[in-house]
């Protein structure tokens, strides 16, 4: 479902040049559950963020689902973006003028979508905000606020769902319910889930754990338990 491959990125200004990610390469399987771990700085976002194509690398490609990300324009990009990949972010990102029910709605109505009322209810029921539908993101609690990001994400049923640090902004406990709601997600629908996190607890609860140091890409010889 997701290839990297020799992906390297640089950044050059008056100081020099600076390699970011150095000759990464791995791939994920449908369904599969992957953790990027790394001290912070390491290029575990910026990896995120050119496996999303919203970043280019320097060197390397990136396919998924079969299609190489940088053989296609930005406009093509964003349109794969809104078929087969979900996003939740440490921030939330929900858009403040927006109920959690139309927060929700939003990418099922950018694809056109007639059921979009229906499913973003169906969704939000399915995370337990089934009561919060006509609740703004300022009346809700960060729990709630990332449960809604989690909902938007997975309506469209993306092939591939990229989280950063999704619970980076959240107390242990409402933490640990949102990462739990997640995987259960993750089996359900068979989406390739991969995490940006410094929770080693999380990185455990994940198939694959790869380590981004000075830039390199290493992985664990065995798979978490």
């Amino acid at each position: 479902m997701i290839a990297v491959q020799h992906v390297s990125k640089s950044v050059t200004d008056a100081t020099g040049t600076l390699d970011i990610l150095r000759d990464v390469s791995f791939e994920l399987l449908r369904g599969e559950t992957a953790a990027i771990v790394g001290a912070s700085g390491s290029g575990k976002s910026t990896l995120l963020s050119i496996v999303a194509g919203l970043d280019t690398p320097s060197r390397g490609t990136v396919h998924i689902d079969g299609t190489d990300l940088f053989a296609l324009d930005e406009d093509q990009r964003a349109a794969l973006r809104a078929q087969k990949v979900g996003f939740v972010f440490q921030s939330f990102q929900l858009l403040g003028n927006l109920t959690a029910l139309e927060n929700v709605m939003l990418p099922l109505e950018l694809a056109g979508r007639r059921d979009a009322r229906t499913a973003a209810a169906a969704m939000l029921e399915r995370v337990g905000l089934g009561q919060r539908l006509g609740h703004y993101p300022k009346v809700l609690s960060g729990g709630e606020q990332q449960r809604v990001a989690l909902a938007r994400a997975f309506v469209v049923r993306p092939a591939v769902l990229l989280a950063d640090e999704p619970t980076g902004s959240l107390d242990f406990a409402t933490g640990e319910r949102v990462m739990a709601l997640m995987f259960e997600l993750n089996r359900e629908l068979g989406t390739t889930l991969v995490l940006v996190t410094h929770d080693r607890g999380i990185a455990a609860r994940c198939e694959r754990r790869i380590t981004i140091e000075a830039g390199c890409a290493t992985e664990a010889a065995e798979a978490a338990a």
